[in-house]
């Protein structure tokens, strides 16, 4: 399948390009993505949440009044649960979250995304272009050009650009990612992916492996 190749100011460049049908024309496996998007999801868990329990209570343990003759319930110590600054009854723990996923599945999983998108006309190809000094209202421009200002974008870097990462930063409605960073969930979240033309080969040899 072959897309055209615009310049930054959004117009055909009269180029070409040649997009791979293992990679972009598949039949999708919407399992694989699920599978895939839940675990990047379960990943960005932390799993540091704790509470204190009623051994990790600072506090006296002594019993705090005689076992009968009270009218009331008996109780221990003042760590109890049952008493206001008490240990947690069955509290969260630490727990790890992460996943384990089959790198064929994974590869699956974010070739059916990029079918999707294909599917839907949202991938646009790029020329590779740089900033000499990285300006948010630059890359704001390119996003004009392309009429992506009110949508959610994906650029795809052939390999890691500093100055068009730091131009992209400040604006909430798009990320930048290399080739090698990218994911189902960031390819299915975004309303557009903008490929940048020496991302290609890079992406193509990743998902075929």
């Amino acid at each position: 399948m072959k897309v055209a190749v615009l310049d930054i100011k959004g117009k055909e460049t009269g180029r070409k390009v040649e997009l791979s049908d293992a990679v972009f024309a598949i039949e999708p496996n919407n399992h694989a993505v699920y599978l895939d998007v839940k675990q990047y999801l379960a990943h960005q868990r932390q799993g540091t949440h704790k509470s204190k329990e009623r051994a990790e209570i600072a506090g006296s343990t002594r019993k705090i009044k005689k076992q009968k003759g009270t009218g009331t319930a008996r109780a221990g110590s003042i760590k109890s649960p049952v008493f206001r600054g008490g240990g947690r009854i069955f509290g969260p723990r630490p727990k790890d979250y992460t996943q384990k996923l089959n790198k064929n599945v994974k590869r699956l999983a974010r070739k059916s995304a990029l079918t999707i998108k294909t599917k839907e006309e949202a991938i646009v190809v790029l020329e590779d272009f740089n900033f000499e000094t990285p300006k948010t209202k630059d890359f704001v421009q390119i996003l004009k050009s392309l009429g992506l200002e009110n949508k959610k974008s994906l650029f795809v870097l052939g390999d890691t650009n500093n100055s068009v990462y730091l131009a992209s930063r400040n604006f909430k409605g798009s990320e930048v990612v290399t080739n090698s960073e990218l994911s189902t969930y960031k390819i299915l979240n975004a309303n557009n992916i903008v490929l940048l033309e020496g991302s290609l080969e890079g992406l193509e040899l990743n998902l075929t492996k």
